[in-house]
Protein backbone atom coordinates (compact mmCIF):
# COMPACT_ATOMS: atom_id res chain seq x y z
CA UNK A 1 0.00 0.00 0.00
CA UNK A 2 1.45 3.52 -0.83
CA UNK A 3 2.51 5.42 2.18
CA UNK A 4 0.12 8.10 3.43
CA UNK A 5 3.19 10.69 4.97
CA UNK A 6 6.53 10.27 4.60
CA UNK A 7 9.18 12.41 6.71
CA UNK A 8 10.75 12.04 10.24
CA UNK A 9 9.99 10.90 13.73
CA UNK A 10 11.62 13.09 15.92
CA UNK A 11 12.35 12.77 20.50
CA UNK A 12 14.89 14.95 21.62
CA UNK A 13 17.85 15.06 19.24
CA UNK A 14 17.08 11.84 17.96
CA UNK A 15 15.50 11.62 13.54
CA UNK A 16 13.88 8.49 12.51
CA UNK A 17 12.92 8.51 8.80
CA UNK A 18 9.41 6.69 9.17
CA UNK A 19 6.51 6.39 6.85
CA UNK A 20 2.38 6.10 7.74
CA UNK A 21 -0.05 3.58 6.11
CA UNK A 22 -3.72 3.62 6.87
CA UNK A 23 -4.24 0.77 9.26
CA UNK A 24 -8.22 0.52 8.72
CA UNK A 25 -10.29 0.95 5.81
CA UNK A 26 -14.36 0.76 5.71
CA UNK A 27 -15.48 -1.82 3.51
CA UNK A 28 -18.63 -2.23 2.62
CA UNK A 29 -21.11 -2.47 -0.51
CA UNK A 30 -21.28 0.84 -2.44
CA UNK A 31 -23.95 1.68 -4.57
CA UNK A 32 -24.43 3.88 -7.73
CA UNK A 33 -26.47 6.46 -8.56
CA UNK A 34 -29.07 5.84 -11.74
CA UNK A 35 -31.65 7.65 -13.64
CA UNK A 36 -35.21 5.81 -12.72
CA UNK A 37 -36.10 6.15 -16.80
CA UNK A 38 -33.08 4.60 -18.52
CA UNK A 39 -31.21 3.19 -15.41
CA UNK A 40 -28.23 5.29 -16.86
CA UNK A 41 -25.56 5.38 -14.37
CA UNK A 42 -25.39 8.87 -13.10
CA UNK A 43 -22.30 11.38 -13.69
CA UNK A 44 -20.92 14.49 -11.59
CA UNK A 45 -18.85 16.31 -14.35
CA UNK A 46 -17.13 19.59 -13.08
CA UNK A 47 -19.05 22.22 -14.81
CA UNK A 48 -18.53 26.23 -14.98
CA UNK A 49 -22.28 27.61 -15.56
CA UNK A 50 -21.05 30.78 -16.36
CA UNK A 51 -18.52 29.89 -19.42
CA UNK A 52 -21.34 26.70 -19.79
CA UNK A 53 -18.80 24.25 -20.61
CA UNK A 54 -17.24 21.26 -18.83
CA UNK A 55 -14.12 21.83 -16.99
CA UNK A 56 -10.60 19.84 -16.93
CA UNK A 57 -9.18 19.19 -13.57
CA UNK A 58 -6.07 21.23 -14.38
CA UNK A 59 -8.53 24.72 -14.58
CA UNK A 60 -9.14 24.08 -11.20
CA UNK A 61 -8.40 26.47 -8.77
CA UNK A 62 -8.46 26.63 -4.80
CA UNK A 63 -10.88 29.55 -3.76
CA UNK A 64 -11.80 30.79 -0.26
CA UNK A 65 -15.49 32.20 -0.29
CA UNK A 66 -15.00 35.33 2.19
CA UNK A 67 -18.47 37.00 1.48
CA UNK A 68 -21.50 36.05 -0.65
CA UNK A 69 -19.72 34.64 -4.17
CA UNK A 70 -16.39 36.77 -3.62
CA UNK A 71 -13.32 34.49 -3.02
CA UNK A 72 -9.89 34.87 -2.35
CA UNK A 73 -8.25 33.04 -5.44
CA UNK A 74 -4.74 30.45 -3.99
CA UNK A 75 -2.14 28.44 -5.70
CA UNK A 76 -0.88 25.25 -4.91
CA UNK A 77 2.48 26.71 -4.36
CA UNK A 78 0.96 29.44 -1.68
CA UNK A 79 -0.55 27.09 0.36
CA UNK A 80 2.71 24.52 -0.03
CA UNK A 81 4.73 28.06 1.44
CA UNK A 82 2.68 28.00 4.86
CA UNK A 83 3.00 24.28 5.77
CA UNK A 84 4.65 24.37 8.93
CA UNK A 85 7.53 22.07 9.97
CA UNK A 86 5.07 19.30 10.68
CA UNK A 87 4.70 18.68 6.84
CA UNK A 88 8.19 16.84 6.82
CA UNK A 89 8.73 16.39 10.55
CA UNK A 90 6.60 14.32 13.10
CA UNK A 91 7.78 16.34 16.88
CA UNK A 92 7.10 14.08 19.66
CA UNK A 93 6.24 17.30 22.12
CA UNK A 94 5.50 14.84 25.49
CA UNK A 95 4.59 11.55 26.58
CA UNK A 96 1.82 10.32 28.42
CA UNK A 97 -0.80 7.21 29.24
CA UNK A 98 -2.35 6.59 26.91
CA UNK A 99 -5.83 5.39 29.37
CA UNK A 100 -5.55 9.38 30.09
CA UNK A 101 -7.11 9.72 26.98
CA UNK A 102 -10.85 9.82 26.08
CA UNK A 103 -11.02 7.71 22.94
CA UNK A 104 -13.85 10.36 22.13
CA UNK A 105 -10.66 12.53 20.51
CA UNK A 106 -9.40 9.50 18.76
CA UNK A 107 -9.67 9.68 14.49
CA UNK A 108 -8.24 7.65 12.00
CA UNK A 109 -4.91 5.18 12.94
CA UNK A 110 -2.08 4.72 10.90
CA UNK A 111 0.87 2.42 11.00
CA UNK A 112 3.88 3.81 11.21
CA UNK A 113 7.13 2.08 10.08
CA UNK A 114 10.84 2.69 9.60
CA UNK A 115 12.37 3.98 6.71
CA UNK A 116 15.68 3.75 5.26
CA UNK A 117 18.52 3.95 7.93
CA UNK A 118 15.67 4.28 10.45
CA UNK A 119 15.58 0.76 11.69
CA UNK A 120 17.88 0.78 14.89
CA UNK A 121 16.71 3.89 16.48
CA UNK A 122 12.79 3.13 15.87
CA UNK A 123 13.85 0.71 18.24
CA UNK A 124 15.35 1.84 20.90
CA UNK A 125 12.27 4.34 20.71
CA UNK A 126 9.76 1.39 20.64
CA UNK A 127 11.22 -0.61 23.05
CA UNK A 128 11.56 2.34 25.70
CA UNK A 129 7.88 2.89 25.42
CA UNK A 130 7.25 -0.53 26.01
CA UNK A 131 8.90 -0.33 28.52
CA UNK A 132 8.22 2.63 30.48
CA UNK A 133 4.30 2.41 29.38
CA UNK A 134 4.11 5.54 27.84
CA UNK A 135 2.63 6.91 24.61
CA UNK A 136 3.77 9.76 22.51
CA UNK A 137 1.91 13.00 21.58
CA UNK A 138 2.76 14.79 18.24
CA UNK A 139 1.75 16.77 15.52
CA UNK A 140 1.80 16.05 11.77
CA UNK A 141 0.66 17.77 8.52
CA UNK A 142 -1.35 16.23 5.67
CA UNK A 143 -4.35 16.19 3.92
CA UNK A 144 -4.41 19.32 4.12
CA UNK A 145 -4.64 19.78 8.05
CA UNK A 146 -2.06 19.78 10.60
CA UNK A 147 -3.43 16.86 12.90
CA UNK A 148 -2.24 15.94 16.89
CA UNK A 149 -2.08 12.64 16.84
CA UNK A 150 -0.76 10.15 19.69
CA UNK A 151 1.70 7.02 19.05
CA UNK A 152 1.56 3.92 20.65
CA UNK A 153 4.31 1.17 21.06
CA UNK A 154 2.33 -1.66 20.44
CA UNK A 155 4.22 -5.41 19.63
CA UNK A 156 4.12 -5.24 15.66
CA UNK A 157 5.44 -1.53 15.99
CA UNK A 158 4.58 2.04 16.33
CA UNK A 159 0.23 2.85 15.27
CA UNK A 160 -0.56 6.49 15.29
CA UNK A 161 -3.78 8.03 15.65
CA UNK A 162 -4.75 11.31 14.33
CA UNK A 163 -7.02 13.04 17.32
CA UNK A 164 -9.67 15.69 16.96
CA UNK A 165 -8.81 19.48 18.75
CA UNK A 166 -10.75 19.94 21.42
CA UNK A 167 -13.12 22.42 20.15
CA UNK A 168 -14.15 20.30 17.64
CA UNK A 169 -15.62 17.83 20.31
CA UNK A 170 -19.00 18.42 20.98
CA UNK A 171 -20.26 19.01 24.40
CA UNK A 172 -23.26 17.09 25.73
CA UNK A 173 -26.62 18.60 25.87
CA UNK A 174 -28.15 18.83 28.90
CA UNK A 175 -31.66 17.15 27.32
CA UNK A 176 -28.98 14.17 26.14
CA UNK A 177 -27.90 13.62 29.91
CA UNK A 178 -29.16 10.92 31.72
CA UNK A 179 -32.43 12.45 34.31
CA UNK A 180 -31.91 11.25 38.36
CA UNK A 181 -33.33 7.80 39.27
CA UNK A 182 -33.55 6.12 41.94
CA UNK A 183 -31.88 2.27 41.82
CA UNK A 184 -32.51 -0.49 44.18
CA UNK A 185 -29.63 -1.96 45.44
CA UNK A 186 -31.03 -5.80 44.14
CA UNK A 187 -31.13 -4.30 40.38
CA UNK A 188 -27.91 -2.58 40.40
CA UNK A 189 -26.84 -6.17 41.99
CA UNK A 190 -28.33 -8.13 39.06
CA UNK A 191 -26.78 -5.25 36.83
CA UNK A 192 -22.92 -5.90 37.54
CA UNK A 193 -23.71 -9.99 37.49
CA UNK A 194 -24.80 -10.08 33.88
CA UNK A 195 -22.37 -7.64 32.89
CA UNK A 196 -19.69 -10.51 35.02
CA UNK A 197 -21.35 -13.03 32.86
CA UNK A 198 -21.14 -11.48 29.46
CA UNK A 199 -17.66 -10.49 30.09
CA UNK A 200 -14.76 -12.29 28.14
CA UNK A 201 -11.81 -11.48 26.40
CA UNK A 202 -11.93 -9.60 23.05
CA UNK A 203 -11.79 -11.39 19.87
CA UNK A 204 -12.13 -8.92 16.99
CA UNK A 205 -12.60 -11.22 14.52
CA UNK A 206 -16.01 -12.73 16.11
CA UNK A 207 -17.41 -9.65 15.00
CA UNK A 208 -18.69 -8.77 11.72
CA UNK A 209 -21.40 -6.93 9.60
CA UNK A 210 -24.41 -8.25 9.30
CA UNK A 211 -25.76 -5.61 7.23
CA UNK A 212 -23.35 -6.19 4.41
CA UNK A 213 -23.68 -9.57 4.71
CA UNK A 214 -27.28 -9.35 4.26
CA UNK A 215 -26.50 -7.03 1.36
CA UNK A 216 -24.55 -9.33 -0.67
CA UNK A 217 -27.09 -11.96 0.22
CA UNK A 218 -29.66 -10.07 -1.40
CA UNK A 219 -27.44 -8.95 -4.85
CA UNK A 220 -27.00 -12.58 -5.05
CA UNK A 221 -30.23 -13.33 -5.02
CA UNK A 222 -31.52 -10.92 -7.21
CA UNK A 223 -28.90 -11.10 -9.94
CA UNK A 224 -30.39 -14.89 -10.05
CA UNK A 225 -34.20 -13.82 -10.23
CA UNK A 226 -34.91 -14.86 -6.82
CA UNK A 227 -36.26 -13.30 -3.98
CA UNK A 228 -34.58 -13.34 -0.63
CA UNK A 229 -36.67 -14.50 2.41
CA UNK A 230 -35.61 -12.28 5.18
CA UNK A 231 -36.44 -13.11 8.92
CA UNK A 232 -38.81 -10.87 10.86
CA UNK A 233 -37.62 -8.17 13.55
CA UNK A 234 -37.80 -8.78 16.74
CA UNK A 235 -40.24 -6.51 18.17
CA UNK A 236 -38.72 -4.47 21.22
CA UNK A 237 -40.14 -2.44 23.67
CA UNK A 238 -39.18 -0.42 27.00
CA UNK A 239 -39.15 -2.88 30.35
CA UNK A 240 -41.46 -1.39 33.19
CA UNK A 241 -40.18 -4.50 35.14
CA UNK A 242 -36.17 -4.48 35.58
CA UNK A 243 -35.97 -7.49 38.39
CA UNK A 244 -37.64 -9.60 36.01
CA UNK A 245 -35.49 -8.77 32.65
CA UNK A 246 -32.44 -8.91 34.65
CA UNK A 247 -33.41 -12.32 35.94
CA UNK A 248 -34.62 -13.71 32.49
CA UNK A 249 -30.92 -12.60 31.22
CA UNK A 250 -29.31 -14.35 33.45
CA UNK A 251 -31.23 -17.79 33.32
CA UNK A 252 -30.73 -17.67 29.52
CA UNK A 253 -27.11 -16.90 29.41
CA UNK A 254 -25.75 -20.44 30.09
CA UNK A 255 -27.91 -21.59 27.24
CA UNK A 256 -25.84 -18.81 25.14
CA UNK A 257 -22.50 -19.25 26.53
CA UNK A 258 -22.59 -23.19 25.45
CA UNK A 259 -23.80 -21.79 22.33
CA UNK A 260 -20.82 -19.68 21.78
CA UNK A 261 -18.69 -22.50 22.97
CA UNK A 262 -19.89 -24.31 20.50
CA UNK A 263 -17.56 -21.82 18.07
CA UNK A 264 -14.17 -22.31 18.36
CA UNK A 265 -11.72 -19.07 19.26
CA UNK A 266 -9.50 -17.46 17.18
CA UNK A 267 -6.56 -19.09 19.18
CA UNK A 268 -8.29 -22.09 18.53
CA UNK A 269 -8.66 -21.58 14.97
CA UNK A 270 -5.18 -20.93 14.21
CA UNK A 271 -3.68 -23.93 16.18
CA UNK A 272 -6.56 -26.41 14.14
CA UNK A 273 -4.78 -24.89 10.65
CA UNK A 274 -1.22 -25.02 11.69
CA UNK A 275 -1.94 -28.83 12.68
CA UNK A 276 -3.67 -29.50 9.43
CA UNK A 277 -0.93 -27.58 7.37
Amino acid sequence: MAATWKGFLTFGMVSIPIQLTPAARSERVSFNQLHSVCHTRIKQPTYCPTCEKFVDRSEIEKGYEYEKDQYLMFTKQELEEIEPESASTMEILSFVKAEEIDPVYFDSSYYAEPGEGGVRAYNLLLDAMRKTGYSGVAKVTMHGRENIVIIRARDNGFTLHTMFYKNEIRSISESAKPGAAELKPAESKLAMQLIETLAEPFYPDQYSDTYQQELEKLIEAKAHGKKLTVMPRAKRENVPDLMSALKKSLSAEPARKALLRAVPKPAERQKKSRKAS
